[in-house]
């Protein structure tokens, strides 16, 4: 029977839902990152410096134009938080959710700028900077970063949930159910407007304190920030974690090249275009300190399960383990593999989590400073490698080393002493070929079963809301008893975390998308 969401389930289902929603930006963000990273080595002077034919006219002009194209994420940033949060959170009617967002993003801002105009506080141009303030899409107003447009979007869904079937009276039907949305969304966004400068200076000091208290861990800020990281992850949570450290003063502040910029993930944009030595207080937040995890000790869990499978099923396993590595070196996309592992052997996971912590401790004694998001191959070698020597990138090779073998050799043994059953090690090794097969794509058609699986979801009946983040689909059931784990996993699920009473999710990996939207077309 179905039971009644209770309010803890509603919330814990909402900041699960609003962690995915960072995604949209993010990704965006860490692929013009790439191309930010390229431009700007390549038209560096230090680079013209050593390979002069990089300082020929035409080849200048296309890289510049590169690291403008990239530089686009990190100056819209706050705009595209206001727009992506209501359009993924929302069920229905999703485009209004986003349009909706940009009207209420501009209408907040506008406001702000009514009050400190009215209020004689709008500050010199050039003083800006000094009292907090700053110029957004033409405006000049209060610099609130991405939180600004994170509050936007968390009120613009709220909004547009509530009045999107709103009725009213035939003279105004004009003005009803979708159109009502941006329409309340500005005069809401606009009395917010008005109250944030009243608030903002205590919403600072909040954030600013928990980043004082981060940074003044010093070298174990990095180390406790992986931790979170590693805690969050199996719920869902750590997008939120990895937000606040990149996009807020919780990451640090810091002038560069005359304007002050907050969040470590800013800091390292900001550096990077103004070609500035990058800081490695920054960077200890980064892509850097995640590298030997994601390059050589996910790798190295990868072959410790390989080596210890049965000889016989280690064909079979074989795609799973080398498409979960692919993800991890390349991407530094981390559930395919840790998903293999994470339930059936806790104690490995937090292993893992320790382990994960040490790496970006042990980058920034070291002084490396490599920035982005993935800490995969990319990261190293486009904003190390790339970008001379003055990273230490080289140094990322023997820890790596090290790491792979920790990782192994305590993988094997614990594997082996406790009998884990890991893939290839399972008595029913037929089941482990299935997932395999699941997970594999043939001349690009999906090899999932979605109907095996909305079988095992209990039905579309059974389903109150779909969604999805980069690995893992995101479910509110009507009824948790009608989840048939063994079918899921059958069926190429890596596994499956019952959150409460009505929040699950099915870990699919990559390809969880295309199951999505297979799922989508049968109910």
């Amino acid at each position: 029977m179905s039971q009644e969401k209770s309010f803890k389930s509603k919330l814990w289902e909402f900041f699960q839902s609003l962690g995915k929603t960072f995604m949209f930006p993010v990704s965006l963000l860490a692929f013009m990152g790439l191309l930010l990273g390229v431009g700007s080595s390549v038209t560096s002077p230090s680079a013209i410096s050593s390979f002069p034919f990089l300082g020929n006219e035409f080849v200048q002009l296309t890289f510049g134009f590169m690291a403008m194209v990239g530089g686009f994420a990190f100056t819209y940033l706050p705009v595209m938080f206001a727009m992506a949060i209501p359009f993924g959170l929302s069920n229905r009617n999703k485009a209004v959710g986003a349009f909706a967002g940009f009207v209420g993003y501009m209408l907040m801002n506008m406001s702000i700028n009514y009050y400190l105009t009215v209020t004689h506080q709008l500050a010199d141009p050039a003083m800006m900077k000094q009292v907090g303030q700053s110029v957004v899409l033409g405006i000049q107003t209060l610099e609130m970063g991405v939180l600004g447009g994170i509050v936007v979007g968390i009120i613009t869904y709220f909004l547009h949930e509530r009045f999107q079937d709103t009725v009213l009276h035939d003279a105004f039907a004009f003005f009803g159910g979708i159109r009502f949305v941006p329409i309340i969304t500005a005069l809401t966004l606009s009395l917010v407007g008005l109250a944030i400068p009243f608030l903002w200076k205590y919403v600072a000091m909040g954030i600013a304190g928990i980043g004082h208290i981060i940074q003044s861990t010093d070298v174990f800020g990095p180390f406790l920030y992986g931790v979170g990281v590693l805690l969050l992850k199996p719920f869902g949570l750590h997008h939120i974690l990895l937000a606040m450290v990149r996009f807020t003063p919780a990451g640090g502040t810091e002038m560069v090249d005359g304007y002050e910029i907050a969040g470590a993930l800013n800091i390292f944009y900001a550096e990077l275009k103004a070609g500035l030595p990058f800081s490695p207080h920054v960077t200890a937040f980064l892509s850097q300190g995640f590298m030997p995890t994601f390059i050589f000790g996910l790798p190295a869990v990868a072959y410790a399960i390989y080596r210890t499978a049965k000889p016989a099923n280690r064909p079979v396993i074989k795609g799973l383990l080398l498409s979960g590595v692919l993800v991890s070196v390349v991407t530094g996309i981390s559930e395919p593999i840790e998903f293999l592992f994470l339930f059936i052997a806790p104690v490995l996971y937090i292993f893992h989590i320790i382990m994960s912590g040490l790496a970006l401790l042990v980058m920034a004694l070291l002084g490396v400073t490599i920035g982005n998001t993935d800490g995969g191959i990319l990261d190293l070698l486009i904003f190390g490698i790339m970008q001379g020597t003055a990273t230490k990138w080289y140094l990322v090779f023997p820890v790596g080393v090290i790491w792979f073998a920790i990782y192994f050799f305590v993988f094997r043994w614990y594997i082996l002493k406790h009998d884990v059953k890991t893939p290839g090690r399972e008595d029913a090794p037929e089941g482990a070929e299935q997932a395999v097969q699941a997970n594999t794509r043939a001349r690009g058609k999906s090899k999932y079963d979605h109907n095996l699986i909305l079988t095992a979801l209990g039905g579309k009946e059974n389903i109150d809301s779909l969604d999805n983040c980069i690995t893992r689909l995101r479910l509110v059931v009507k009824d948790m008893s009608k989840i048939d784990k063994k079918i899921l996993k059958d069926a190429g699920a890596l596994s499956v975390v019952v959150l409460d009473a009505h929040s699950v999710q099915v870990i699919i990996g990559p390809q969880v998308q295309s199951v999505k939207s297979g799922l989508e077309a049968l109910i």
